[in-house]
């Protein structure tokens, strides 16, 4: 019986490299969850372009029908599927900038929600076709309550990933930190402890 290796993709989208809460903490989730699991990174810090009018003429051409141009737009979008495709397992830090995602993650976001390859259009709506996987979101802020009603960012990226089909999301919650200083981020290791792999 061949057993298939797990693999982790791991997202970071925090702008801060040192002293980031959410590069922490997902450091600390696939230290715990990870085993002998490969890991891929995704840094968006290593800017994503934003989708222009010729990713979508050619997001909307026929495969078989794509010029070249169309097939170099869009290599950069099949890269960042394949990542998704290739893992059983997404961990994203997710810090809340002005109450929502970083820029960078919802440029990401846009890249990867592809109709036809990565979600569909039934007659009972769209139906995600990246199903079967897991997403861990490690969300931090300065004052935005994690789950609020000013929180935009966690229950975005869990409505966006259900969309492409991934509906086990669980939240690591480091919200608050300008308030509850360390107290924040030792709440959130203590979630992490409780991680099963």
């Amino acid at each position: 019986m061949t057993v298939t290796k797990r693999h982790i993709l791991r997202i970071d989208a925090s702008m801060r490299h040192n002293q980031s809460t959410t590069r922490g903490l997902t450091d600390a989730v696939i230290a715990k969850i990870g085993g002998e699991a490969t890991v891929a990174t995704r840094d968006l810090t290593q800017t994503l372009p934003f989708v222009d009018e010729t990713w979508i003429n050619a997001n909307f051409t026929d495969p078989d029908a794509r010029t070249e141009e169309q097939r170099a737009a869009l290599a950069l979008s099949d890269t960042l599927i394949a990542e998704i495709q290739a893992a059983d397992t997404l961990v994203i830090g997710l810090p809340i900038y002005n109450f929502g995602v970083p820029a960078a993650l919802k440029a990401w976001f846009d890249l990867v929600a592809r109709a036809r390859v990565t979600f569909k259009y039934t007659e009972n709506g769209p139906v995600g076709l990246l199903e079967g996987k897991r997403a861990i979101l490690v969300a931090a802020s300065g004052g935005t309550e994690v789950g609020s009603e000013i929180d935009f960012a966690v229950p975005w990226m869990k409505h966006v990933l259900g969309f492409i089909g991934i509906k086990d999301v669980t939240v690591i919650d480091a919200g608050q930190q300008m308030m509850k200083g360390d107290e924040a981020v030792t709440a959130a290791e203590a979630e992490v402890a409780k991680l099963a792999a």
